[in-house]
């Protein structure tokens, strides 16, 4: 009587050969492991700003009626001023650096009916990346109305006064927390899409996969394996990359080992996703050369609209929303809550979410297209 074939042994099997021929390729641990290193020490070594628009709040003791200054700020181009309704929530974004500060305008008319402003700032160091730019932004601001109400008065005078920026509490931002969870995505984004694409092809066009077809091993532990050896992979890439960020450039990680460990969880949905996209691609591409092509439309998109080397509040209000459809935007949002400002899973629950709907998309397009033979 024939023993039945032993389904676990034929997974560990594929697992394991799976596993070891991606380390027979030196390109792939250069290109996901040691070039993100490269680009985090040279992004890491630019200076602090972060972006272009700073996210003020106006504090309610700000006197706004007839402010001629007030209305200069408010429609500056580079500065954006949000309403809170709940100051408790307010002071929360300032203490994790979604806020560059909150400013307090006085206006004060004397004897002769001339207007004088005072600006308060309050800040912490969690925008130490965006004060600077913002003290500029508001000694600019100041030039410009000096010398209008100069022109108007007849007279120089310091019509506006900027007090020095009180800080609160607040953790410190440093560049690498921006720069690390950008550089992570990009290197699980196109060294799986790369890695997945084009081993699952070279497997079929060398029959490989039809002989396996024609062995008792199910089409099922075939993709586990083939995807779990890349997942291991991958999981060791992030591991080096946060702890060499961690420790050699001071990368926050806020509750230490259970950051690690939710990262990780992160990173295994997000290449559950891209594992489906490169078996579609794999499926559909009729020659080898075309599965760069094919990567690089789905990848370099979102490398640069995702808020990979720089935060998507650059660009124009209706590409931003476009931006935030895309499934690496919400991979690197979750991943700075969670590293830098102390939010677990359960708080990004509208980014995994997004991803979520993009795997059920994706999985069903494969379940139409993919190719064994």
């Amino acid at each position: 009587m024939a023993q039945p074939y032993n389904q676990t042994k034929a997974l560990w099997a594929i697992t394991r050969a799976s596993f070891k021929a991606i380390f027979a390729q030196p390109t792939a641990i250069v290109f996901s492991l040691f070039f993100p290193i490269i680009f985090i020490l040279i992004f890491g070594a630019f200076g602090n700003g972060r972006g272009v628009t700073y996210h003020i709040a106006l504090d309610n003791q700000s006197d706004t009626t007839n402010n001629e200054l007030y209305n200069r700020i408010k429609n500056h181009p580079l500065i954006k001023i949000d309403e809170y309704k709940d100051t408790a929530v307010m002071n929360d974004d300032l203490d994790k650096g979604r806020l560059t500060g909150i400013i307090t305008i006085k206006k004060l008319v004397d004897s002769s009916g001339i207007p004088k402003y005072t600006i308060y700032t309050r800040t912490t160091h969690a925008s130490d990346n965006t004060n600077e730019g913002f003290r500029h932004e508001l000694e600019f601001v100041k030039l410009q109305f000096g010398a209008k109400m100069a022109e108007m008065a007849g007279m120089k005078h310091e019509f506006v006064h900027l007090e020095q920026p009180t800080f609160s509490q607040g953790k410190k931002f440093r560049q690498i927390d921006f720069v690390l969870p950008g550089q992570l995505g990009f290197s699980i984004l196109f060294s799986t899409l790369f890695g997945i694409a084009f081993t699952f092809f070279t497997l079929r066009e060398q029959l490989v996969l039809k002989r396996f077809y024609a062995s008792p091993v199910r089409r099922i532990n075939i993709l586990l394996g083939i995807g779990t050896s890349r997942l291991f992979f991958q999981m060791i890439n992030v591991v080096v990359l946060v702890l060499f960020g961690h420790f050699f450039l001071n990368f926050t990680l806020v509750h230490g080992g259970l950051t690690v460990f939710e990262l990780l969880v992160l990173t295994m949905i997000m290449l559950f996703l891209l594992m489906g996209v490169g078996l579609i691609f794999s499926s559909v591409a009729k020659t080898d050369t075309s599965i760069p092509l094919l990567i690089n439309l789905f990848g370099f998109p979102q490398m640069l609209l995702s808020g990979t080397f720089f935060p998507i509040t650059v660009f124009p209000k209706w590409l931003q929303q476009i931006c935030n459809i895309l499934p690496l935007t919400q991979f690197n949002n979750a991943t700075r809550k969670i590293s830098f400002e102390g939010l677990h899973l359960p708080d990004v629950w509208k980014e995994i979410g997004i991803m979520g709907i993009w795997i059920v998309g994706i999985y069903f397009i494969l379940s139409r297209v993919i190719k064994w033979e």
